[in-house]
């Protein structure tokens, strides 16, 4: 009964930007192996990313590219059953071997996030973010270190298979599973509580490729909450591909610099850019 727990960081809000990988390997419940590196993305770092993570590019110089380490990544993930919280890392991974041109490795994908909503009843509708998870049981780390955020992954993994009593196998089948909720006849762009990005609160701003509306849709379809503006509530900005690449103040619009500011201040709030975005949206499918 083994899996690999990953977690990764980015350098800006390109999902690509990889600049920090950690996992574990899970077997029986114990620890067996734990892997870590800081990568340097070759690409900037965000100010709003470094606040976040503290890795900057003073922390990785002298760290590999990703081409360096990819046959370490391969040789601990192929054939693995991996795990991550949300989406996110798996589509940042992905990304990042298609920067490189590398073959990604054949594993199988299973969200904790998904896990916790349907086998830890208390986080079916809300504070199933890691971080609160992670408190809940008692796991004490330090957010947004990619080896100790992997590492709280896991402990939701274990949490859930150990008060099912199912194995790693078995919690993949049980993330297929309806949550338990109060139905309602939902009404345009009222979250899907079914959606794998249920509990996300979602803006957008810039020049978008697709309808506003359209892209509306698809979120409120996967999980997301809607809103017109930058908001405390709010977990994610999409921002329009062609404007994401300013880096000038003002060459971003209010609702980018209100959500930066936030971040600045605490608020755990992701930037990302429309293609990323709509990727996140096809992998939640």
């Amino acid at each position: 009964m083994k899996y690999i727990a990953l977690d990764l960081e980015t350098a800006n809000p390109s999902m690509d930007s990889v600049c920090q990988i950690g996992l574990v390997r899970y077997e029986d419940g114990i620890i067996t192996d734990e892997w870590s590196s800081y990568v340097d993305p070759q690409d900037y770092f965000s100010p709003t990313n470094i606040s976040i993570h503290g890795i900057s590019e003073d922390t990785v110089k002298g760290s590999p590219h990703f081409s360096s380490i990819s046959e370490i990544l391969n040789s601990k993930l192929e054939g693995q059953i991996v795990v991550s919280h949300s989406h996110f890392d798996r589509i940042a991974l992905t990304r990042t071997y298609q920067k490189y041109s590398i073959a990604s490795p054949a594993c199988v994908w299973l969200d904790s996030a998904k896990v916790a909503r349907r086998a830890l009843k208390e986080f079916g509708t809300n504070g199933f973010g890691l971080k609160s998870l992670a408190s809940a049981l008692g796991f004490s780390f330090t957010h947004h270190d990619a080896l100790e955020d992997a590492k709280a992954a896991a402990i939701v993994i274990e949490a859930a298979r150990k008060k099912l009593g199912f194995s790693i196998s078995e919690l993949l089948d049980y993330t297929q599973k309806p949550i338990s909720y109060q139905k309602s006849d939902r009404h345009e762009l009222e979250p899907n509580p079914e959606g794998s990005l249920f509990g996300e609160v979602i803006v957008f701003t810039g020049a978008l490729t697709v309808p506003r509306k359209e892209a509306e849709a698809m979120s409120s379809n996967a999980g997301c909450e809607v809103l017109g503006s930058v908001t405390k509530k709010t977990t994610i900005i999409v921002v329009g591909d062609q404007d994401i690449t300013k880096l000038g103040g003002n060459d971003k619009s209010s609702k980018h610099r209100k959500a930066e500011e936030l971040i600045q201040n605490g608020q755990p709030i992701r930037i990302l850019g429309e293609s990323d975005f709509i990727r996140l949206l096809k992998q939640a499918e």
